[in-house]
């Protein structure tokens, strides 16, 4: 992919994530209430999409529960804001081995490996316009900790996507996780073009440099549209990267708990922020409806 600044740019507000920040600031939302109402929030301070996950309300804990994901998407459909949803599939994927000397059999806390079809049952119950598709394996910086996404369940859950209607957002940790993706669109199991989020300094994927981000992006094929986003404080610059190479922009509590230091964000202060920065570079944000006509989606109607 040529580099040339992105004039027409999108922000992607990622609301809580899966990690254990739930207890790190009073702003990560846990009920699906909560996170609805912080997505919502988000879209009117400028995202155009918002990516969710679920948590269990009572202890913030990551979740795949089926209830929990239906609320959350039935509060914003019906919200007065119009948003692109994008829920995540990551869940599912998580394998924690025993000590090093006796990694079998494995640590119940944190393992939950799931088949394809139970990974993508919430999608099919929300059909929500985007969902995530983490397109490899991966060491997390945790000792023990593997997000397992295998080349078969890559291939079935992508196939379910494509089925479904449901538009896939490849979520690259390295440059082989484009390399496979490129793959799935060759052989039709992903349409053509392709929607990538470049995840940037997340231990131990593609390292935090512009070298790499760089490589990354030339490693996308023309008429993909990519976004990116890095951690912590590297999570605005970065967005101002991605424009300048071309892409959107990623934001959120999910990947950043502060607007600056010593201060504790929203993610609709976060989407305030990363406005800001593009429309100082010159760049027009645009809205869910752009969105959806550029990606090719489908708005689904709130529940009856």
């Amino acid at each position: 992919m040529s580099l040339a600044m992105n004039r027409e740019v999108f922000v992607t507000c990622a609301v809580t994530g899966s990690g254990g920040t739930q207890d790190k600031s009073p702003h990560v939302p846990r009920s699906p209430q909560q996170i609805a109402d912080s997505a919502i929030e988000a879209a009117r301070a400028g995202a155009a999409v918002v990516h969710c996950h679920v948590r269990d309300p009572e202890t913030g804990a990551p979740s795949r529960r089926l209830d929990l994901y239906r609320e959350l998407t039935d509060r914003i459909r019906a919200a007065d804001v119009d948003v692109v949803l994008n829920l995540t599939t990551g869940m599912g994927g998580d394998l924690v081995h025993g000590p090093v000397e006796s990694p079998l059999p494995l640590n119940e806390t944190g393992t939950d490996l799931a088949g394809a079809s139970e990974r993508m049952a919430h999608i099919r119950e929300c059909l929500p316009e985007i969902c995530t598709l983490d397109c490899g394996t991966m060491n997390f910086a945790e000792a023990d900790y593997v997000m397992m996404n295998t080349p078969g369940t890559l291939r079935a859950m992508g196939a379910m996507m494509t089925e479904l209607g449901v538009k896939a957002e490849i979520e690259a940790f390295d440059t082989g996780h484009l390399w496979f993706a490129k793959q799935l669109v060759k052989e039709g199991v992903l349409s053509d073009p392709a929607l990538v989020q470049l995840c940037m300094g997340v231990p131990w994927g593609a390292p935090n440099d512009l070298n790499t981000f760089l490589a990354m992006v030339n490693a996308i094929p023309d008429g993909w549209t990519f976004s990116a986003f890095s951690l912590g404080r590297d999570q605005m610059p970065y967005a101002a990267a991605s424009v300048l190479a071309g892409g959107h922009v990623r934001v959120g509590l999910e990947d950043n708990l502060y607007l600056e230091r010593g201060v504790l964000a929203t993610n609709a202060q976060l989407v305030e922020k990363a406005v800001t920065a593009v429309e100082t570079l010159g760049a027009t944000v645009i809205g869910p409806e752009q969105v959806r006509r550029k990606l090719g989606l489908v708005k689904r109607a709130p529940a009856s």
